[in-house]
């Protein structure tokens, strides 16, 4: 509904006065807004912490971003997401855009993502991306690799496009990782190595996403078998040992 009427805006653009055209932009992101309110309060009510893992909606998403600080100009270049159900990953469900800069990425970032300058120019704009991004992911649980470069993008996009803040519930796959490896795994290609995900294609949103989908599968699965039934479980494990080492 939301991206109907964006598309109607964009149409009626050239036909109408700047006037007319404000209004109907100002509707459009009012409804935007709403939209996200109104996710905002169902991640409210969500039981996350007691429910089963195997019973959870999670959506594993990666970013390409142009740098490492977004408060100082940097911003994401894609969004590659796949939901799961517990640890079943849904392969026909995702979602990848593209999005457009104001900034050219170096040439360093280009070559890195595979991106080029005329893809991301003719990207739609970071607010639309994000709107759709949101209406994909629901009210589902995020996790990502090294989620707190992802989290910090996220918070940085949401409210410089929606004016609100970002409150999607993010898990770092190394969450599971320390409880379930005996040894330390930092990169998501020291991951996958150990338990032997094949990798075709490197930092590219989508297929980063996939991959880390693979990885949180094989962490549930052995969480599940090592007695850990809910992400309470994991947390109290995870405090408990915090405790024991101070």
């Amino acid at each position: 509904m939301i991206n109907n009427m964006v598309q109607l805006v964009k149409q009626l653009s050239n036909r109408l006065s700047p006037n007319v055209y404000t209004s109907l932009q100002q509707q459009s992101d009012a409804a935007r807004l709403s939209h996200l309110r109104q996710i905002q309060r169902q991640l409210k009510q969500e039981d996350v912490l007691d429910r089963p893992i195997t019973d959870l909606s999670f959506i594993i998403f990666d970013l390409e971003t142009s740098g490492f600080y977004p408060d100082k100009g940097d911003g994401i270049l894609s969004i590659g997401a796949v939901k799961m159900k517990g640890s079943e990953i849904l392969e026909e469900e995702t979602f990848y855009s593209t999005v457009q800069c104001s900034k050219v990425p170096s040439s360093e970032i280009l070559e890195l993502t595979g991106l080029t300058e005329e893809e991301l120019n003719d990207s739609p704009p970071l607010l639309d991306v994000l709107s759709d991004f949101y209406s994909f992911i629901g009210h589902s649980t995020l996790v990502a690799h090294h989620a707190s470069h992802e989290k910090k993008f996220m918070s940085h996009a949401t409210w410089q496009t929606l004016r609100t803040t970002f409150q999607h519930r993010i898990i770092d796959t190394s969450f599971l990782t320390k409880i379930v490896v005996p040894e330390s795994l930092v990169t998501l290609d020291e991951c996958c190595a150990y338990y032997d995900i094949p990798v075709q294609k490197r930092h590219h949103a989508l297929e980063d996403a996939l991959i880390t989908a693979q990885l949180w599968q094989k962490n549930i699965r052995l969480a599940k078998e090592k007695g850990f039934d809910t992400l309470r479980d994991v947390y109290t494990y995870l405090a408990k040992g915090r405790m024991t080492q101070s």
